[in-house]
């Protein structure tokens, strides 16, 4: 198995910290936050992604 790359490790960063902050938009009723916190997690994901595909492609 090959070594993550950074943006696999910068991504789940983004998704937990995301996950985190829709959560507590919730509990506390701020939407805002709420939203926040569901882009980070989108934005993670994506670049989870990216960093999946540059180990792919070998670079």
């Amino acid at each position: 198995m090959k070594e993550s790359t950074k943006d696999e490790v910068m991504g789940k960063a983004h998704e937990i910290k995301g996950a985190v902050k829709e959560m507590t938009g919730k509990a506390i009723g701020k939407r805002k936050l709420e939203a926040e916190g569901k882009g980070e997690k989108v934005a993670g994901k994506v670049q989870g992604t990216i960093g999946r595909l540059e180990k792919a492609v070998g670079k």
